[in-house]
């Protein structure tokens, strides 16, 4: 696999230039190049700028909207429906985080309702928002079936991901983004233009066989077999039937159907500390427990015990000095004018 290590303020002019030429107003354009590039900061690639050339054939055949017109709607003191107007999931998601944030910051807890979203990549760039800001945030997404349930043959729910983040005083959040499949799709379509195979236990083909070759994955497993299909249901309840959207196999597929707006649902929910605890005492335990499970023993093979999103941010901080690889037919494609 050929790479080419790439700065990261590069990276994101490239897919702005890419996105704006595909239609999108220049705004959003760099929201979207912000998220994609904060996923391959942290090593994400599924969720990068990989993802450019397709969002670019959405636009260009009508599945999204490039100059969307944003509503959001109050239904309580914490809680308000915004509606993305088929606009790009990256942006959408972010206004909703920051409305969810604003409602925590009034009233003690924020709830929004997304409706009328599209794909909006890294979780974790939207919960380290509240977390930024000293709150709690989650957010959960559903998308397109593409997950077996357990004891299925066949997928009825999509990668369906959940993410929490969780501030402290001295050290960076706790970010926990998972999809509830055993891998993203994203990282099978990494595989493929990698040309590498994947894990036995991503992917089943047609015949709901195990498989290692990521052209022949047709369904993927879900994480810890009914657990992970349990927090599935979760999310997809939470994002789809609560919104009111479609869910499971009703929502219309990422890759196909590329002139269709997809309707996707999210759900961000903020929480403020201080209607609970002492913010300042609750930001001081986070450090503490951080801490010591830092001093946790390590198990042979380990050298240190971390906290959810810590290898993440360890390799953020590498590639925001190294830069950050990018597959060679991934930038040819950004940098063809």
């Amino acid at each position: 696999m050929t790479t080419t290590n790439v700065n990261h303020e590069k990276l994101k002019e490239l897919v702005i230039n890419k996105l704006v030429k595909g239609g999108l107003v220049e705004e959003h354009a760099k929201i979207v190049a912000d998220v994609l590039v904060h996923a391959d900061l942290r090593g994400v690639s599924s969720h990068g700028v990989l993802r450019t050339e397709h969002y670019v054939k959405r636009l260009l055949e009508g599945g999204l909207n490039p100059n969307p017109e944003f509503s959001i709607k109050g239904t309580g003191p914490s809680s308000a429906i915004f509606d993305g107007d088929d606009g790009i999931g990256h942006v959408i998601a972010k206004e909703a985080m920051d409305h969810a944030i604003e409602l925590a910051r009034k009233n003690g807890i924020g709830t929004v309702a997304v409706i009328n979203s599209s794909h909006c990549g890294a979780l974790s760039y939207f919960v380290n928002q509240a977390a930024e800001q000293g709150f709690v945030g989650m957010a959960v997404t559903h998308t397109d079936k593409v997950v077996v349930p357990f004891g299925g043959a066949e997928p009825y729910f999509g990668t369906n991901p959940i993410a929490y983040g969780f501030p402290a005083k001295k050290n960076k959040p706790v970010i926990l983004d998972m999809a509830t499949s055993n891998v993203a799709f994203g990282k099978v379509l990494h595989a493929r233009e990698a040309g590498t195979s994947i894990p036995s236990d991503w992917g089943v083909d047609e015949s709901g066989s195990p498989t290692a070759d990521p052209h022949e994955v047709n369904a993927l497993l879900p994480f810890a077999g009914p657990k992970g299909y349990g927090l599935a249901m979760v999310v997809d309840i939470l994002s789809g039937l609560l919104t009111g959207s479609a869910f499971g196999p009703h929502i219309t597929t990422m890759y196909g159907d590329y002139d269709k707006k997809r309707k996707l649902g999210h759900f961000m929910f903020v929480i403020n500390p201080a209607v609970f605890t002492e913010s300042e005492a609750f930001l001081e335990n986070m450090d503490r427990m951080i801490d010591e499970i830092h001093h946790t023993t390590p198990a042979q093979g380990f050298t240190k015990v971390m906290v959810p999103g810590e290898p993440e941010q360890q390799r953020e901080e590498e590639r925001l000095i190294n830069g950050v690889p990018v597959t060679q037919t991934v930038y040819d494609y950004l940098s063809q004018n």
